[in-house]
């Protein structure tokens, strides 16, 4: 079974069809990168999750005409879910922390639980711009996600790293 990410020579064809308003290839396509989108709201949103997928999904149906790169595809569906679970966990008041880490790094299970813990006792400003970076987006796409000034983004981040790194110190010991 393809998984939602993996390349398919279907999908530029579907992606086509569904882009110029043909129901059942949208339908097959929202279908089809729905775990993905739902995979990374959950490290965002926890509790609301199934809730930003929905914005997510929505905010994809409502997009999709303006993608002009077919290529793009999932680089362009993984910026508006993240900042669709990002506005929906701000909405709906989740401060739980973000951890994209387990989907990412599998070497040692404690080294999650070690970085999870970490993540947990820094504010969640923090946890929300080192999450948004491990999710590939730089700063300016943080900036836009947040709705914040730049030099905030950057501020924040190195804070964030640097907190990161004397609450990690302690346990690598």
């Amino acid at each position: 079974m393809k998984t939602a990410h993996e390349p398919t020579t279907l999908l530029p064809a579907l992606l086509r069809q569904a882009q110029l308003g043909d129901e059942q290839a949208m339908n097959d396509l929202l279908t089809r990168i729905t775990p993905y989108v739902a995979r990374i709201c959950l490290s965002i949103a926890h509790d609301n999750s199934s809730d930003a997928t929905q914005e997510a999904l929505l905010a994809v149906y409502r997009g999709l005409a303006g993608l002009r790169e077919p290529a793009a595809f999932y680089g362009w569906v993984r910026s508006v879910t993240v900042r669709e679970a990002v506005r929906t966990a701000k909405r709906l008041g989740d401060t739980v922390p973000c951890s994209p880490v387990e989907a990412r790094y599998e070497a040692n299970p404690l080294d999650t639980v070690y970085i999870n813990d970490v993540l947990e006792r820094l504010s969640t400003a923090h946890r929300e711009v080192l999450t948004l970076r491990v999710y590939g987006l730089n700063e300016e796409e943080m900036a836009e996600t947040l709705s914040l000034p730049i030099g905030t983004v950057r501020s924040r981040l190195h804070r964030a790293r640097r907190r990161f790194q004397e609450a990690w110190q302690p346990s690598a010991a």
